[in-house]
């Protein structure tokens, strides 16, 4: 059986994942005491991650490495040097899928990353957290050549601090 591919992600009402130089401040505007918003319980979900460079290099930054023991693949056309237990990979997101048959639930991750798979017709499900802000400018979720995708609502939640997490499921063509 082929692994799920799930995404996980905040954005902006603008639709903006990262301020233009990456950075991800804006986040800390819903961080309240008392409120999950299902990433710890979404990432106890899923046993492999296939991330972008920029998102990779943006956790590297964090004062704990923040896959632990997970199976982490970058995708990326530079070298770099990998963290232990990081892959990096160069070849096309459909291959990368085809030998990923022992994953189970996959985490992509990464406005590019995203935008690939999903052009490839690789997602599975999307969990998109939308933060009561507007940025204006920045890193697009969705930047275009994806595709259209159908998606079937399967679940919504709001909370105090005015975040709205809508979870999609991918209507498969046919």
């Amino acid at each position: 059986m082929p692994p799920r591919f799930s995404v996980f992600i905040a954005t902006s009402l603008d639709g903006y994942i990262a301020r233009a130089d990456g950075a991800l401040d804006w986040l800390e505007l819903v961080a309240a005491p008392g409120e999950s918003h299902g990433y710890e319980e979404f990432m106890a979900s899923i046993d492999t991650m296939v991330v972008g460079r920029t998102t990779y290099e943006t956790a590297l930054g964090f004062p704990e490495w923040p896959y632990t023991g997970k199976h982490v693949i970058v995708l990326t056309h530079r070298a770099a040097a990998a963290h232990p237990g990081v892959e990096l990979y160069a070849g096309s997101v459909t291959e990368l899928a085809a030998r990923l048959g022992e994953a189970t639930r996959v985490y992509v991750d990464g406005g590019k990353v995203i935008s690939q798979f999903l052009a490839a017709e690789l997602i599975d499900d999307l969990t998109i957290s939308v933060l009561p802000i507007v940025l204006g400018s920045g890193l697009r979720l969705f930047s275009g050549g994806e595709g259209e995708h159908r998606l079937a609502l399967e679940g919504h939640r709001s909370w105090p601090s005015g975040l709205v997490q809508l979870r999609y499921q991918r209507v498969m063509p046919g």
